[in-house]
């Protein structure tokens, strides 16, 4: 299973990351490792010599047959299920890697860094580029977005990568983050909705 991730794939977070609202050049795609997947809602056992770790809220979406070098018109059919996930970032680690213009890897990759709700499967009616979701915590809305303000769209991007990976059954794209990423802390109750429908709930320790 290979864990694929979108960076600044929405204006307005890279407005208050970067001061921008442009788009790049190219989608920005960066990789997890395996062992960062957290599911089942599991609680996320925050790394305190990271630093800061800041949630990323995001629509997860799940790759449901092999496929290379996929036409943007035919990618809706490597799809099958949303949710909304987490990527949490150790933000301090990031900020000192970009200063020396080193990989994401160990700050975005780390062990338990790639959360996922439980999955909403997909009927062909479905547009998946103008779903609402939103992340709580401790019952306070913290981050909200909509697909339809992508800069890429899932196709897209399920496009792109597949010009340099193949795509296989369970593979996961995290599809991008809106304004409003912050800290978590110990004790944190992290619950994420997709429209109307609760689909994350975990815990910080």
């Amino acid at each position: 299973m290979k864990i694929f991730a979108v960076g600044m794939n929405y204006a307005l977070h890279n407005k208050e990351l970067h001061g921008t609202l442009n788009k790049t050049e190219e989608p920005v795609i960066f990789t997890k490792a395996d062992s960062a997947l957290l599911k089942d809602h599991k609680p996320f056992f925050l790394p305190e010599e990271m630093g800061r770790v800041d949630y990323e809220t995001e629509v997860v979406v799940r790759i449901c047959r092999l496929g290379k070098g996929i036409p943007e018109r035919f990618a809706h059919r490597y799809y099958d299920a949303v949710t909304v996930g987490i990527d949490f970032t150790a933000r301090d680690l990031q900020t000192r890697l970009r200063s020396q213009g080193l990989p994401w890897e160990l700050c975005k990759g780390f062990d338990g860094s790639a959360v996922i709700g439980d999955w909403v499967p997909l009927a062909p009616s479905d547009d998946v580029q103008n779903l609402h979701f939103h992340l709580e915590v401790n019952g306070q809305t913290v981050q909200q977005g909509c697909t339809a303000d992508m800069l890429y769209r899932i196709d897209e991007l399920i496009a792109y990568i597949s010009r340099f990976f193949t795509l296989k059954t369970g593979d996961l794209l995290y599809t991008g983050t809106p304004a409003g990423v912050g800290p978590v802390h110990i004790n944190d109750l992290l619950t994420g909705y997709l429209e109307d429908r609760k689909v994350l709930e975990m815990r910080v320790k």
